[in-house]
């Protein structure tokens, strides 16, 4: 029934997205704001389409895996509306923890570091996913499988807000007024994905931003954003925009002195370095008074 559901939910939005993605690319074209370039278009479909194919695979070792290895469950549900609830707010923290160990293990950043690499933020931006993280997304809901929850259910609930999140990725909403409350808004993640100081690894969220809120990554838009990465790579070369970082990790492991800086060079937060020459978020907002 949920793959059912899930068919349903994929054949309602893809034509929204044909039809928003239109419309707003017809909005920039004709205010000549630069919103859209053809090669930042071209250069999402690429990513997107690459990251559906091995999804798909990935899905299809993680069912096999949920049903066939790890077959342990703690709770049997009575599948009511408490547990569609508890459900999706189970399936939204975890995204929130995928989200944050991106930002925070340098590893893990350069996988994520694909969505953020672009200098333009428009609908197609959110169809632009980070190609290598299908390979291990699956491990961080292993706890939720645990508990019982059932794997159709999980890839359900993960595709629905992962479908709104791509609505987010526009600058033609301000914000959801009253609903800005508890829900992540295109405000919101336009903050998420600025380069200011003050936005820096901020809200995490994809759906509720209560996670934000209580673990202390919420930020507001209150300056306008500039959007990328603090050091931007200008290419549009897939072979950069996917391994730019990979390659910087590499040199950076190969010149460390030491076994612990080579570890933190992998493994620490980006930004990190055994001589202070750069820094992290946390640290850059410590200077600017921000912390």
């Amino acid at each position: 029934m949920e793959n059912f559901l899930e068919t349903v939910l994929f054949l309602i939005t893809t034509p929204l997205f044909v039809i928003f993605i239109g419309l707003e690319m017809y909005v920039s074209n004709k205010e000549r704001n630069h919103r859209y370039s053809v090669a930042g278009f071209w250069e999402n479909m690429y990513l997107m389409i690459v990251n559906t194919g091995l999804d798909l695979l990935m899905r299809l070792f993680a069912i096999y895996f949920f049903t066939e290895i790890l077959t342990y469950r703690a709770v049997e549900w009575n599948e009511g509306i408490a547990y569609w609830i508890l459900l999706f707010l189970f399936e939204d923290i975890t995204f929130w923890t995928i989200h944050y160990v991106d930002h925070y293990v340098r590893l893990f950043w350069a996988v994520h570091i694909t969505h953020h690499n672009s200098e333009e933020y428009n609908l197609t931006v959110g169809l632009r996913s980070s190609l290598f993280e299908p390979l291990y997304r699956f491990i961080y809901f292993i706890p939720m499988v645990i508990l019982g929850f059932k794997v159709e259910h999980i890839f359900f609930a993960y595709s629905v807000t992962q479908l709104y999140g791509v609505f987010l990725h526009t600058q033609y909403v301000k914000n959801y007024g009253w609903f800005d409350l508890i829900l992540i808004s295109p405000s919101q993640h336009r903050v998420h994905h600025g380069s200011n100081v003050r936005y820096l690894d901020k809200n995490m969220g994809m759906f509720l931003n209560i996670w934000d809120k209580l673990f202390g990554t919420y930020e507001k838009e209150s300056e306008a954003v500039v959007y990328g990465i603090t050091k931007n790579i200008h290419s549009h070369d897939p072979r950069v925009v996917v391994f730019h970082e990979f390659k910087n990790i590499a040199e950076d492991v190969k010149k460390a002195p030491g076994l612990k800086a080579k570890f933190m060079y992998i493994f620490g937060p980006p930004g990190w370095s055994h001589d202070g020459s750069r820094k992290t978020s946390t640290q850059l907002r410590k200077d600017a008074g921000l912390e």
